[in-house]
């Protein structure tokens, strides 16, 4: 069984997930005698670090870093086809859920969303989702002989392996409806909580856009990425970008800190697959702390800042 991988990048480094991706298809593709190909787009330093992270085949569409859907979709689906790839795999981000549903359409392939494991019986793929906002995981059987998944961060293992295999590049030309001006990076680079291994998350209990200060300083501390429930983001406290939950993002990191977060269904949805999960709120009877593996009653104002001071004492 052939498989295909959308690798995404930041133009320096791979996104995580999309190793992952790599790692968790490439077993599969060896174990069934098929190759594993990266789809590489943009402008990026040794496209071929991708053979030693389970691909057999990169190919590599050299151009602006910028997501173009229709190029993306129409370049793909051509490889796909003459490939004859039957399992095609991008990771939880917002480009990649866009793409995914628009090569599924184009190929009419079974979908399946938010995929923590996969396995192959027969010659059919069977996805484990979670359901009911994470509270119990399906197996699920796609039925058609082409396929498409989107898999949640952190749940495969990036592979190492001797690199071998070969890189075709090819110059993406400049389309019509849409062309890349200006890049300006954020002011501040913070990690994407998608891609993070350790998350701090602030709710509506800090109170006001300062209160995320001290959460900030911990997440640095601990080399961790700042995350926050939809009431804070609602409140214009914090940037879209940090929201976890059914309207933000899915993660599912090692450490998951929540300060100040009630716990809503909405909210719990987005994190409950976290390894480790600690709550600290001053509500005992937060919903949040049903799910919490450690709990910490208390103010997080005076909780967090000596969560810090420990850790900088003991690292």
């Amino acid at each position: 069984m052939n498989t295909g991988v959308f690798v995404e990048h930041d133009g320096k480094e791979f996104k995580k997930v999309s190793l992952e991706a790599l790692g968790g298809v490439s077993k599969i593709a060896s174990e069934k005698s098929g190759k594993t190909f990266a789809f590489l787009f943009g402008e990026i330093e040794n496209p071929e670090r991708l053979l030693s992270k389970g691909a057999d085949k990169v190919y590599y569409f050299k151009g602006q870093n910028l997501y173009i859907p229709e190029t993306f979709t129409k370049l793909i689906q051509e490889k796909i086809e003459s490939e004859n790839i039957n399992l095609f795999i991008c990771g939880s981000t917002i480009n990649g859920r866009d793409l995914a549903a628009r090569i599924c359409a184009k190929i009419s392939a079974s979908f399946g969303e938010e995929i923590v494991d996969f396995k192959i019986e027969g010659d059919k793929v069977h996805v484990k989702r979670p359901v009911f906002a994470g509270k119990a995981y399906v197996w699920e059987e796609l039925l058609r002989e082409k396929v498409v998944v989107v898999i949640r961060p952190n749940v495969f293992q990036v592979v190492e392996k001797e690199g071998k295999g070969d890189v075709e590049e090819k110059e993406i030309e400049d389309v019509d409806r849409l062309k890349l001006k200006d890049l300006k990076p954020k002011e501040e680079e913070e990690p994407d909580v998608t891609e993070a291994d350790i998350i701090v998350s602030g709710g509506r209990g800090v109170g006001g856009p300062q209160g995320f200060e001290p959460l900030r300083k911990l997440a640095r501390v601990l080399k961790a990425a700042l995350g926050a429930s939809r009431a804070a983001v609602d409140a214009g406290w914090i940037d879209h970008s940090h929201q976890v939950g059914q309207t933000g993002k899915t993660v599912s990191p090692s450490l998951y800190i929540a300060c100040g977060i009630s716990g809503a269904m909405q909210h719990l949805a987005g994190m409950r697959t976290s390894k480790v999960i600690v709550a600290i709120n001053k509500d005992p009877n937060a919903p949040i702390f049903e799910i919490a593996d450690y709990g910490i009653i208390g103010d997080l104002f005076e909780i967090v800042p000596a969560l810090e001071e420990e850790i900088r004492k003991a690292g």
